[in-house]
């Protein structure tokens, strides 16, 4: 039985103060929540905001890594650096780092190999553009990423890692697949990944929607067979907000 989980994209959101006072908002309202809960802030936030989470139902991610170990790469921020924080999750292939900064498989490749190495669990983002679903080359596009994605990857680090099925076209525009559309996908994802893994491994990797979930689909989403959660962009920057679509 997968575990739901809902994870909080603030992408380039709040300060280190203003990221503190919603966590302090957010703490109390779902201490009681059943599912599992992380939150991904901004760079600056993240030795912080850690210490408060200590102890907490909620874990710690972060919005990118890269692939080196260390060296000149400057504005970056290898995986050793957030281990020594406490981050447990990292965003990797968002769909607005493979539009704007140049990300492609093959960084996403490299990157969930170093996270894994480093005991880092990668949060996967892969789908498609609304172009690309108009063609109907959705799936065709799904099999590309999710391949380059697990390529390398052994079973044993299935348990490790998480999908997030994020249509790009559904991403801050307020437009929502379908929860029929979101499953079919996921479920398809789920296919691929059992076809390079195995069917255990696709059985217990989590698979999240990532296309405007709020307060007011996560019901119906979450109804869905074949999705596990939600990686929650705008929605996760309202600690009541957020709270909401946790304890749905």
């Amino acid at each position: 039985m997968r575990k739901p989980f809902i994870c909080a994209n603030w992408k380039m959101n709040k300060t280190a103060n203003q990221a503190q006072k919603l966590i302090d908002e957010l703490l109390p309202l779902v201490k009681n929540a059943k599912c599992e809960i992380a939150v991904c802030p901004p760079y600056t936030t993240l030795w912080g905001i850690n210490d408060k989470l200590s102890g907490s139902n909620i874990a710690l991610g972060a919005q990118n890594i890269n692939q080196n170990a260390s060296g000149a790469f400057t504005g970056e921020v290898s995986a050793d650096m957030l281990r020594e924080i406490g981050v447990d999750y990292v965003i990797i292939g968002h769909s607005e780092r493979r539009q704007y900064y140049n990300e492609t498989d093959e960084t996403v490749s490299a990157k969930v190999k170093v996270a894994l190495a480093n005991e880092i669990k990668p949060i996967i983002c892969v789908g498609e553009s609304l172009a690309q679903r108009e063609s109907d080359e959705t799936f065709a596009v799904l099999d590309r990423q999710v391949n380059a994605a697990l390529e390398g990857i052994v079973v044993e680090d299935a348990e490790s890692i998480v999908f997030a099925y994020e249509p790009i076209w559904a991403i801050g525009t307020g437009k929502t697949a379908s929860a029929q559309q979101a499953n079919d996908a996921i479920g398809h994802i789920r296919a691929i990944i059992a076809a390079k893994l195995s069917k255990d491994a696709a059985d217990s990797i989590r698979i999240l929607y990532g296309g405007s979930m709020n307060e007011k689909n996560v019901k119906e989403l979450m109804a869905m067979e074949e999705i596990d959660g939600g990686l929650i962009g705008s929605a996760s920057l309202n600690a009541k907000q957020f709270a909401e679509l946790v304890c749905y």
